[in-house]
């Protein structure tokens, strides 16, 4: 028998995969009731405006993000640094899932979403912080690597941009090779933050010695 809560979940669920593939004003209500396979009346009692369904995608992918993205990289990986890593592979794997053509479904909607739509600015606002918390608490964890000066929540932040930016140009070039060179740069920045969690000054740097040829 299905209830009304299981109604609401395939709705929900069908929203959140069309606004993914195609966008959200791209989306129609009678494409989301198809895939749904629901009844425009259930719709309706649930989300009144179409504003409000979408409103309920981003507090799912709020509910989603420790479950499916972050928690699954942390059970497998215990080194902190390795586990930012771990995220930035997931979305890889997804990327090359889809041959580029899906990016971070958050990335997509803050891109597309005009700016009357303030209640769900501020889910994607959410969202994001959240990641950011998650990238933090391993940046954290990883402290004592790093020289004293390293501020975790702005180097969260900017592993966030480095992310985004990646997936974009993944997804404009229909390929996974912009994407892998922004992660490799962000882990050689990583490097050198963490060359044993000090700064040398010019004068302490060890010096290169150049043979020079001796004159004939």
């Amino acid at each position: 028998m299905t209830t009304s809560t299981d109604t609401k979940s395939r709705l929900i669920e069908a929203a959140r995969e069309l606004f993914l593939s195609q966008g959200y004003t791209a989306t129609g209500i009678a494409q989301i009731l198809k895939a749904a396979k629901a009844r425009s009346g259930s719709l309706y009692y649930f989300f009144p405006a179409k504003e409000d369904l979408l409103l309920a995608v981003l507090e799912t992918y709020k509910d989603m993000l420790w479950p499916v993205v972050i928690q699954p990289v942390f059970d497998r990986v215990s080194d902190p640094i390795e586990r930012i890593f771990g995220v930035l592979d997931g979305y890889r794997r997804m990327l090359q899932y889809t041959e580029c053509s899906q990016g971070c479904p958050i990335g997509n909607l803050a891109l597309e979403l005009g700016e009357s739509q303030h209640v769900a600015r501020r889910l994607i606002s959410e969202n994001f912080t959240a990641w950011r918390e998650a990238i933090r608490q391993c940046l954290d964890d990883a402290a004592d690597r790093f020289a004293g000066d390293v501020d975790t929540e702005q180097l969260a932040l900017f592993v966030l941009t480095t992310m985004e930016g990646a997936v974009m140009l993944a997804r404009s070039y229909r390929g996974i090779e912009a994407y892998d060179t922004a992660v490799k740069l962000l882990r050689d920045y990583f490097d050198r933050l963490m060359d044993d969690g000090t700064k040398r000054t010019r004068s302490q740097r060890p010096t290169r010695r150049v043979k020079r040829k001796r004159r004939n």
